[in-house]
């Protein structure tokens, strides 16, 4: 909002001098109300990026207990299916030593007892 000089403010010095200085008033006026909005626009992002720590910090927890039960979870069924795969590759060991063990014996003119049923 720029002010024109009228005839009357150029006749009078005084007056002049009066209204630059209300003009740099108004401008330094502005700059300081642009730079609290700034400040306050700042302080609103300080106060929502806390807010947003906290509330991850909160939630850090639950999400630190729900892997860990996945991981637990996790653990229980790969231990399962070790278990499950020893025993049937223990399985196949024997068959193979049986079978081994069957042809030694025949080698001898021996063999094994077996019950039919």
């Amino acid at each position: 909002m720029s002010v024109q000089p009228t005839k009357r403010s150029m006749a009078n010095p005084r007056v002049s001098l009066y209204l630059d200085e209300v003009i740099k008033v108004e401008e330094s006026y502005k700059r300081i109300v642009a730079f609290e909005k700034a400040v306050n626009s700042w302080k609103n992002t300080v106060v929502q990026c806390v807010w947003q720590a906290t509330m991850n910090q909160r939630r850090n927890p639950y999400a630190i207990l729900r892997m860990k039960d996945i991981m637990e979870q996790e653990m229980a069924l790969a231990n399962k299916q070790l278990l499950i795969v020893r025993q049937a590759a223990l399985s196949q060991l024997f068959e193979k030593e049986h079978r081994q063990y069957q042809q030694e014996l025949n080698q001898m003119g021996k063999s094994f007892y077996v019950e039919r049923l």
